[in-house]
């Protein structure tokens, strides 16, 4: 039975996303640069009211994807805390290693990482800019060094 709930829920999700996709896409092919941050008036064109109908079922199939996400994010991990007594500590260990790299990417940005005056930000958002590369590289060499790791070490522990 929770097989067959599982699959219909995962079901249920793809339509939900397909039908958040064909919105978005009607969402951008009738949005314009300069009248994307007034917000949803009138556009100029025979397609405002369907620009407002697929904007607002966008956000809001956006939002119950994110809620669903985060429901069986939680709902999975309760369950894999109750049956395995290792998976919390692995999973504190593992939130700990994230914040790890984050704060240590922050501390590696210089905050001078995108040109402030060209693109009208502050040094602030150009240190969070320049953290967020940072990590992106550290994510990249690591997931690397994993792959080599993985692919050595069985042939080397392989006896002949």
């Amino acid at each position: 039975m929770k097989e067959k709930t599982d699959k219909i829920l995962t079901l249920v999700l793809l339509g939900v996303s397909l039908i958040t996709a064909v919105f978005a896409v009607i969402f951008a092919l009738q949005s314009d640069s300069k009248h994307v941050m007034d917000g949803i008036r009138e556009l100029g064109n025979n397609f405002s009211g369907m620009f407002d109908v697929a904007f607002w079922i966008l956000v809001i199939l956006l939002a119950i994807a994110i809620c669903a996400i985060v429901v069986f994010l939680v709902k999975k991990l309760a369950s894999r805390f109750k049956d395995e007594p290792g998976y919390l500590k692995k999973f504190l260990l593992l939130i700990g290693i994230i914040v790890v790299l984050l704060v240590v990417s922050f501390l590696l940005a210089k905050g001078t990482d995108v040109d402030i005056v060209k693109y009208n930000i502050t040094e602030g958002t150009s240190k969070l800019i320049g953290a967020a590369c940072i990590l992106v590289y550290i994510i990249v060499i690591g997931a690397a060094l994993s792959i080599l790791v993985t692919e050595v070490m069985p042939k080397s522990n392989k006896k002949k």
